[in-house]
């Protein structure tokens, strides 16, 4: 893909994704063109880490998953998920040593160029977190 490429995006129905759809999903996007190159398997590894926890957790921490997306331009890849809760997403630091989890949401940020999080008026948050391709 060119820096002169549209947009390629993947949306889903929430119900209809789970971890493992949305990974499936965020892989036909990074994947090359017949002939063209694509990312690195240590991105396409990281990129496909990241869809797993922040999905994971939309249904573990958050009240379920009520949006999906995925979009790339050929140099950065963002995700967006969106779920049930308003309560922020916390680190393992935030419960102490022995806690439970609370571990891949500090990965998603060692792994993401750009994290943020937004309070939906209605209720719930969404999540974009951007990842670099190169």
């Amino acid at each position: 893909m060119t820096t002169g490429d549209p947009l390629l995006r993947q949306t889903r129905p929430a119900q209809t994704v789970d971890a493992c759809e949305a990974r499936v999903l965020v892989a036909g996007l990074l994947a090359p063109a017949p002939g063209g190159s694509g990312p690195g398997d240590a991105v396409i590894a990281d990129a496909l880490l990241v869809t797993s926890e922040l999905v994971t957790n939309a249904f573990r921490h958050g009240g379920g998953l009520t949006g999906f997306t995925a979009e790339t331009d050929g140099r950065t890849l963002t995700i967006t998920v969106s779920d049930a809760s308003s309560e922020a997403p916390c680190t393992a630091a935030d419960h102490g040593a022995l806690s439970e989890g609370g571990f891949g949401w500090e990965l998603v940020h060692l792994l993401a160029r750009r994290v943020s999080v937004a309070l939906l008026p209605g209720g719930g948050k969404t999540i974009e977190v951007t990842l670099a391709l190169a």
